[in-house]
């Protein structure tokens, strides 16, 4: 494919013709779901609209400076599941696509970007394992393309592990193309009635070494985290780090269980889970040491526990 042709793809993806963006900088367009991805790859350049801090829109606040800065827009555009952030008179360049990328240097865990509508806006992630395969956790919005370059760029994707029903968006897909098992937790099967492994009861599920699935129900009944090599923990919309509070979270405000299942589940999780990496589907993801992360979690368990059942209202979520 020739540079203008890829271009030319690029922009087309991303809907300049249905939201132009003006010319002046960087900017957001109206079509923002508030999904929080862009806000957490580009903080202190894409940040909530009219200074609300709940249930806001995003918006550019500052223009990038540096080409650091650069890089982190364009990750954050290419993340972005309504292709809302347009780069100046919206020029693409060709080769602008980060994704997949490395979480560190340890090059274990990849950012897919790309996040789908179908999931709200979901993080997916690539984890990377010591014979040269790969899993995916949750699903990135669907496109063969895609595909073929997480497994050029990451290895043979053996397995597509879904947290839980409202991520199910694309995972047949991909694990057809893959050629990879299929799995969710029983309770979720509903939503995903063509997955070929199923997770049942609340014991731990080895996956592959080093990777084991731990049923975590209160969001949904059928819930699940996915951790790797003790160190990385994919929690779906179990919980997840929020920068406005500055330590661990759970969206009480959507929950489809219970929320008193869910502070059983994280109590529970304080005293057998070993982990440093938070990976959630939504809100911030976040290193710590794994006795400090571990502390964050009971103090997350003693505070859920005091969460009253709510509405559904995906605006009040504390990211």
């Amino acid at each position: 494919m020739s540079t203008t042709q890829a271009a030319r793809e690029t922009q087309a993806e991303h809907g300049t013709e249905a939201a132009p963006a003006q010319s002046s900088g960087w900017s957001v367009d109206d079509r923002c779901l508030n999904c929080n991805i862009a806000r957490q790859i580009a903080p202190g350049m894409i940040g909530f609209k009219e200074g609300g801090e709940y249930g806001g829109l995003s918006t550019v606040i500052r223009q990038p400076e540096t080409d650091a800065d650069v890089e982190k827009m364009y990750m954050a555009a290419h993340a972005c599941p309504t292709r809302s952030i347009h780069p100046p008179a919206d020029q693409w360049d060709a080769d602008s696509d980060p994704y997949p990328k490395p979480l560190d240097e340890d090059g274990v865990v990849w950012l897919c970007g790309h996040a789908s509508l179908q999931t709200y806006g979901a993080t997916s992630y690539l984890v990377r394992r010591p014979d040269g395969t790969a899993m995916m956790i949750d699903t990135p919005r669907w496109r063969p393309a895609l595909a073929r370059r997480y497994e050029e760029k990451v290895g043979k994707v053996t397995d597509v592990l879904v947290t839980h029903l409202d991520h199910v968006a694309h995972a047949r897909k991909y694990a057809d193309a893959f050629g990879a098992r299929l799995w969710i937790h029983e309770d979720d099967l509903h939503s995903l009635p063509s997955a070929d492994h199923i997770i049942r009861g609340t014991e731990p599920v080895e996956i592959g070494p080093g990777v084991i699935a731990h049923p975590f129900p209160g969001h949904t009944e059928g819930s699940t985290l996915f951790i790797a090599d003790e160190k990385y923990c994919f929690t779906g919309d179990a919980f997840f780090w929020s920068n406005s509070q500055q330590t661990l979270e759970v969206a009480h405000s959507v929950v489809y269980q219970s929320i008193t299942t869910l502070a059983e589940s994280v109590a529970r999780g304080a005293e057998e889970l070993t982990f440093e990496w938070v990976l959630p589907g939504h809100g911030d993801l976040h290193h710590l040491p794994a006795d400090e992360m571990r502390e964050r979690m009971r103090g997350l368990g003693r505070r859920a526990a005091t969460y009253p059942a709510e509405q559904i209202d995906y605006g009040a979520v504390r990211y």
